[in-house]
């Protein structure tokens, strides 16, 4: 049966909720425009309107859970983004994986921030809340999915199509109308991942808030309060900021867990297109503190609030129009909705410029010039910095739009985007950065009034000095001779020894006011994490095994065989040196659903195409029985797990498990896995499993069966190991055969002896049940070796073995050391601290600017 109604009434919504969003600009513009009792007639309606918006979008989010949470495959959104299998977190996952449901969470933000201000702050809410519902407006039209039929024109994309609807070209219709398909195609295996749960909203809160201070911004210069605008506006910019920076490095830390590109910032174009916004806004937030004093200062955070917002816009057109489908994995493909976006950000852009323009000439005007020793200056050099970094990323990351603009105009265009953009981006980026740090720590003993023209800036000399000794022992330990490195390390050893010194005094002083202070020292700790994790990362996976991984394939062979001598072969059950570490591969490991850990893969036969097992062996962890033989169970067929164990010199061991995904959507996907200590991380991946990069389903390919007749104590020289028969024994339990009282079982034992004094066992059984000689083969991963009896003779007490082998079973991995990352993480966590002790500060009404 197709579920019919629940679409309709999340479609009827959606045009509810942009009616409402429509209607309420109207009515909030109009109270704007009157006066007295109209105005509050007006502003009574309009709250009516939003409060109507706010309760349809509610009941559109909740429309599309339902469906995506009931399976309603019919739907074309949870047939292409879920399945039957997706656990209840993931199932919030699939939600914002595509445009529709993104949009939805962007919509439903904005709707809550909407229906704070419309309580918290009744002097401001009829202009700021007409911009607000204009842009909802706007939003809502994103997921309208209607045609105006007169001119053929689709507005939105409905995340409530049927799949009929949706693909009507399907020749399935024409035999089934109302086919529902068994099974959706789920969510990309890549985002199902915990961090992909809370991330999205988290970055979405951030795009929403920026929107509160360019409507606050929008609303000064219609009610020509050029000035008065930026104490309501400044709390939410800084807590703007702070949700946006955490949203950030939520994603960075889901690529550092999650994909195996070496790090947790690739400047790729999307990252880039979350990061300038949010430095932008940063900068606004540093000139809106200094508006009181300087003209110039709120003149630059009317530029920079315009900026911020539209930022935000613009990087939701380069992620949703499919122009950096080339350029970006993380990007969406064009849904037709390229116009609308382009639209939506050229009406705010030109409303804005133009009411600046307007305005322009009443602003204030400064008195007197700013001066080296004047805060306001070290303020607007900051924030001017701040801007170049972000137009640097912006310029670059845009190339694909200076081509599709060219081709617009009948002009080929094939400029390329940077062939290593980590690198291009890096050499740049690093120098300004460099700058921000310095200035960080100059601006807050001048905001502070440490520096005076009494006193120039001598009190600056203590914290110089220390950063210069304290650089001269690092250079020499790290052994750190690259000049930028040098001056990077430098200048955030001085931000974090000036910051300090003023977190400490106001600390003292009152301690709500260290919000700043502490954020400079979280952005120098990141500077400084960032340098060693980042420029002094190292590969400790040395091959020093002497076996060449592949002698053909160029991505081995090219610069001087650098990849053969960067990845490490392992044989399963037996150890390398790596680092400090012996490192032993273990085997595959897979997971079973409902239960924590992993599983032995050779424990389970994987049914194909499906996402269940069946047990081989009765199953226990700690006690606990996971599964009896036969039992069928439920796993995460595309995720293979390999267990390394790391053993230090002490024998303390650890193991860690990196993955291969077979990704229907990403191809193979490889995750690495991490090894934490307190001053680097071990970052591990496997880079190659032959078994796993072949053909599906291949058999092993066995050598031909060699035999032969010992006795006790006898040597067999098999796959380049060296095996003794240790003794025969009878044995009163056989796995899977039941013993009557005339059967008999005997089973040789042969210690096998490999590199580094590694032993293996080696157990063929020899059975009598019912007069019926049974001789099953023995199978070991370990050395590639299956043997099984061929004959017993118990007077001469001699045995007959045969045997064949196969390559044994090898994995190759790669591993760097990422030296003090830990400090990437602290210093984030710092700014972030900091920014929400400085918006807390900004809340109380009495509250400087």
């Amino acid at each position: 049966m197709i579920h019919e109604t629940i679409g309709s009434v999340g479609h009827l919504f959606v045009i509810i909720s942009f009616v409402t969003a429509l209607l309420a600009t109207f009515a909030y513009f109009k109270s704007t425009q009157s006066a007295n009792e109209i105005e509050n007639d007006w502003k009574i309606t309009a709250r009516v309107l939003f409060g109507l918006h706010f309760i349809s979008v509610i009941v559109v989010a909740a429309s599309l859970f339902v469906i995506i949470y009931n399976h309603y495959f019919e739907y074309h959104y949870a047939f292409t983004h879920s399945s039957l299998q997706l656990p209840t977190m993931f199932m919030i996952s699939c939600y914002w994986e595509g445009q529709e449901g993104s949009f939805l969470l962007w919509i439903f933000w904005q709707a809550v921030l909407g229906l704070l201000l419309m309580i918290k702050n009744p002097k401001w809410e009829s202009p700021v809340m007409t911009v607000f519902a204009l842009v909802q407006t706007f939003l809502t039209s994103m997921i309208l999915g209607v045609i105006i039929p007169w001119i053929d024109l689709k507005v939105g994309s409905s995340p409530f199509l049927l799949l009929r609807e949706a693909q009507p070209d399907l020749p399935v219709w024409s035999m089934q109308p109302n086919f529902i398909p068994k099974d959706g195609r789920g969510l990309n295996p890549l985002l199902q991942n915990y961090w992909m749960v809370i991330h999205p909203p988290t970055l979405f809160l951030g795009f929403a808030l920026t929107l509160v201070p360019f409507a606050y911004l929008i609303a000064g210069l219609w009610k020509k309060k050029l000035t008065e605008w930026v104490m309501p506006a400044l709390p939410w910019a800084l807590f703007g900021a702070g949700v946006l920076g955490i949203g950030i490095m939520m994603g960075a830390y889901w690529a550092y867990e999650t994909l195996n590109f070496g790090g947790y910032w690739n400047w790729d174009p999307v990252e880039n297109a979350s990061f300038v916004p949010w430095l932008v806004l940063l900068g606004a937030i540093h000139t809106m503190i200094a508006h009181k004093t300087s003209s110039s200062a709120l003149k630059t955070s009317i530029i920079l609030v315009i900026s911020a917002f539209i930022l935000v816009l613009y990087s939701t057109f380069l992620n949703r129009s499919g122009i950096l489908g080339n350029a970006s994995v993380h990007s969406f493909t064009d849904l037709g909705l390229s116009g609308q976006l382009l639209l939506y950000m050229g009406t705010f852009l030109l409303v804005a410029i133009g009411m600046s323009i307007y305005r322009w000439k009443d602003l204030p005007k400064d008195q007197k010039e700013l001066g080296t020793y004047n805060r306001e200056f070290w303020v607007f050099v900051g924030a001017a910095v701040l801007g170049l970094s972000a137009f640097q990323l912006t310029f670059t990351t845009s190339i694909p739009v200076y081509n599709k603009i060219a081709e617009a105009f009948g002009v080929l265009s094939n400029i390329a985007l940077p062939a290593d953009q980590a690198e291009h981006y890096s050499k740049i980026q690093i120098w300004i950065f460099l700058a921000v740090a310095i200035l960080s720590g100059i601006g807050q003993y001048v905001w502070w009034g440490k520096i005076k023209q009494s006193t120039t800036f001598k009190p600056l000399v203590s914290p110089a000095l220390a950063a210069t000794l304290l650089s001269v022992v690092f250079i020499n330990i790290g052994k750190i001779y690259t000049l930028s490195y040098i001056a990077l390390l430098w200048s955030s050893l001085f931000a974090v020894l000036a910051n300090f010194k003023i977190l400490w005094f106001l600390i003292r002083e009152k301690f709500s006011l260290v919000g700043g202070a502490l954020a400079h020292v979280g952005l120098a700790i990141m500077l400084i994490g960032i340098l060693f994790s980042a420029g002094y990362s190292k590969v400790v996976s040395l091959n020093r095994s002497g076996f060449a991984i592949s002698t053909k394939v160029e991505e081995f062979t090219k610069d001087n065989n650098k990849e053969n001598k960067e990845n490490l072969p392992l044989w399963l059950g037996q150890g390398a040196q790596m680092q400090d570490y012996l490192v032993t591969y273990k085997g595959r490991r897979i997971e079973v659903r409902g239960h924590k850990g992993y599983f032995n893969k050779n424990d389970f036969e994987i049914i194909e195409g499906d996402f269940h097992a069946i047990a081989l062996k009765n199953i226990e962890r700690d006690g606990v029985k996971i599964a009896t033989k036969g039992d069928t169970v439920t796993v995460e067929p595309e995720n293979t797990y390999y267990e390394l164990e790391f053993k230090n010199e002490e024998g303390k061991a650890v193991s860690l498990f990196p993955r291969w995904q077979v990704n229907p959507k990403m191809g193979t996907a490889i995750s690495p896995d991490v090894k934490h200590a307190w001053n680097h991380d071990i970052y591990t991946y496997v880079s190659l499993d032959p078994r796993l990069a072949a053909e599906a389903g291949s058999e092993k390919q066995w050598s031909q069966t060699e035999a032969q007749t010992v006795t006790t104590g006898d040597t067999l020289f098999i796959n380049d190991f060296v095996a003794i028969l240790k003794d025969v024994a009878r044995v009163t339990n056989v796995d899977g055969v039941e013993l009557g009282a005339n059967d008999a079982a005997v089973q040789a034992n042969f210690q096998v002896l490999g590199k580094n004094s590694q032993q293996f066992t080696l157990s063929p059984i020899f059975v009598i049940k019912g007069g019926m000689v049974a001789m099953p083969a023995f199978e070991s991963e370990e050395t590639g070796i299956k043997i099984k009896f061929t004959g017993i003779n118990p007077q001469a007490q001699e045995f007959g073995f045969a045997w064949n082998t196969t390559q044994q079973e090898l994995i190759v991995v790669k591993a760097l050391e990422k030296p003090y990352i830990n400090l990437v993480w602290i210093g984030s966590i710092l700014i972030f601290i900091g920014l929400f002790i400085a918006t807390y500060r900004r809340l109380k009404p009495t509250t400087a600017a």
